[in-house]
């Protein structure tokens, strides 16, 4: 079975995971030097991202994964 991949939702992803960085003034490239994530690949909606990678954003940005649900559910 291929990857899925739910367009609508990796955009309302990529809108959040920027919000939250560009509130805390980081940059992209503090996002991956500080965790080794490619963020911008995210934020364009490019990258599927993985449970455990939302759970280490969540964790850099000290935020709870159900509060990310609650954003991207709130778009």
């Amino acid at each position: 079975m291929g990857q899925i991949r739910d367009t609508k939702l990796l955009q309302r992803i990529a809108l959040v995971a920027k919000q939250l960085r560009e509130e805390k003034g980081l940059t992209q490239e503090d996002v991956y030097n500080d965790t080794n994530i490619h963020i911008g690949r995210i934020e364009t909606a490019k990258a599927n991202l993985s449970v455990s990678t939302l759970s280490a954003l969540c964790k850099y940005y000290k935020i709870k994964i159900s509060e990310f649900h609650k954003m991207v559910e709130g778009l």
